[in-house]
Parts: C-alpha cells; structure tokens; sequence
C-alpha cells in the first residue's frame, strides 16, 4: 500500500482557501520568507481589538494633533505588505504573499498608510470578511508611523461598523494601546456574528462625498 506511506498534498493557497478559513477561525503562517511550506493556525486563546476599548496614550494623541504626515488607505498595498515581511523573522513566504496581493485585488484586502515627507513612515494591513477585519502586520519607518495608522484604521471600523479586529495575537504594545486576549469559543461565537454582518471598510469616503445637508439630516 505505497500510497500510505506518504503525506496527501495540502491544497495550494488560494484567495477561495484563505477566506474559507478565516470564516472558520484559522489563519497561515509561514517558518520564513524563503521556506515554501505554509501550516495552519488556530490558537486556544485570541487576540481582538474591542473596537469600544482602543487606548490612545497622551503622548500619541498629542502626536496625532501635531500634524506632519498623511494617512492613506491603499495608495500602496504592496509596499505596506512588502514592508511588513522586511524583517530578520517573517511569517511572510512567497505563496502568501502573492494571496494578499489577490485579496487586495478583489476587494478584501487594505491597508492603512502613514506618509511623511513623500515616503512611507508607517502603516497596517488586514483582510476583510462581513464585519471583520483581520489585522496581519503592522511596520515603522518613523517614530509612531504604526500607531498612527492604528488609530486611522480604528476609526475606520467603528465609521463602518464593523464588530470584531481580530489581531491573531497579543503583545505587550497591542495590550498598551488596549488589545486582550479572548478563549478560542468565545473568539468564534464573535467571528460568526461578525462575518454575518455588514460593514463598510470605505464608510469614510462615502460620508464625505455625500453633500452637507444630507449628512446633517442623516446626524440628526
């Protein structure tokens, strides 16, 4: 029985595969920018971002007031991804790297950019399903150039109404800036509300190409 004896073949990555799994509570990762292998993860405890909790320190609202830089959102996806993997550790091969590039193209895929002087400084990634959005990395080039993007994109969602930022993981800086950690049920009991959900990752946009007096009848 020769066909025992060896491993089935995983499926290839695909933009289909990737949705499919998020929807279901996984996500893949990678040993490293040069390995080709891909495995899947599922952890026992969460990290989100509840949208309601999202601290901003003195120090950075301060930093937000002073101005000197532009937020973008998807002026350059690839560089924001491409940045994100520059690192001695990355959990960004190949195979999921051309993925995002898929998603971005169809739709579902954004970034959140932070631009001084003409140059990225920072900025943050994610996927979108329904009414959530799945955060994958975050970079700086500037002091604050990711904190900056993580306040633009935090308000984005609430704009949005999207219900769960699912961070995959928690560090002791996404805990400062107020992400927790969430028990596996309870993580999927808010995935499968939220991603049957709408939500709009461009509410923004919209409201600010709407006139003023529809804007003020819709607040009021």
């Amino acid at each position: 029985m020769a066909h025992d004896m060896f491993t089935p073949a995983r499926p290839a990555l695909t933009p289909e595969l990737m949705i499919r799994a998020y929807a279901a509570g996984i996500f893949p990762m990678s040993d490293g920018a040069q390995h080709d292998s891909i495995f899947w993860v599922d952890p026992q405890r969460r990290g989100v971002f509840p949208l309601d909790r999202f601290h901003v320190s003195r120090s950075l609202r301060r930093r937000l007031r002073q101005g000197g830089f532009e937020i973008a959102v998807n002026r350059d996806f690839a560089g924001v991804v491409t940045a994100c993997a520059d690192r001695d550790e990355t959990w960004i091969n190949a195979d999921i790297f051309s993925t995002y590039m898929a998603l971005h193209a169809l739709g579902q895929a954004h970034s959140v950019e932070v631009w001084m002087d003409g140059a990225l400084a920072g900025g943050v990634f994610g996927v979108t399903l329904g009414a959530a959005f799945f955060g994958e990395s975050m970079f700086s080039r500037r002091t604050d150039g990711s904190k900056l993007a993580l306040v633009h994109l935090v308000e984005r969602l609430r704009m949005g109404g999207f219900q769960l930022f699912d961070t995959q993981f928690t560090t002791g800086h996404l805990e400062s800036l107020g992400a927790i950690e969430v028990p596996r049920a309870d993580y999927r009991r808010q995935l499968q509300m939220a991603i049957s959900s709408p939500a709009d990752f461009f509410a923004p946009e919209r409201c600010a190409d709407q006139p003023s007096e529809q804007r003020s009848t819709q607040t009021s």
